[in-house]
């Protein structure tokens, strides 16, 4: 029978600024453990520490410009386009555009 997700869980972020995670499936609001969809927001200005993330993550911006540095250099995703991270790469995500960035990210 199909689940219905009523509302995402909000989530803590890491960040220079708060960032607005909703998690709508994953370990917080849905209990898997293998996936996890989210939707967050990033105002302009925001900035993450590096990380190498041990999942592969697909992320899609909706709005503004994501930036994604890389051990090879720097991305900058735009709404209507995706990247995808490796598990192990590293990587640090920013959103150094006026009005920030809205994308959803999937992790695997």
């Amino acid at each position: 029978m199909p689940k219905l997700i009523a509302a995402p869980a909000v989530v803590a972020a890491a960040g220079t600024k708060p960032k607005k995670i909703e998690e709508f499936a994953g370990r917080v609001n849905s209990g898997h453990a293998q996936v996890s969809v989210a939707r967050m927001t990033s105002p302009s200005g925001w900035l993450e520490p590096g990380q190498r993330p041990e999942f592969e993550e697909i992320t899609v911006v909706l709005r503004g410009m994501l930036r994604v540095e890389h051990a090879g250099g720097i991305l900058e995703v735009r709404a209507g386009q995706a990247v995808v991270t490796a598990p192990g790469e590293w990587v640090r995500y920013s959103t150094p555009e006026p009005g920030g960035a809205e994308y959803v990210a999937v992790c695997l």
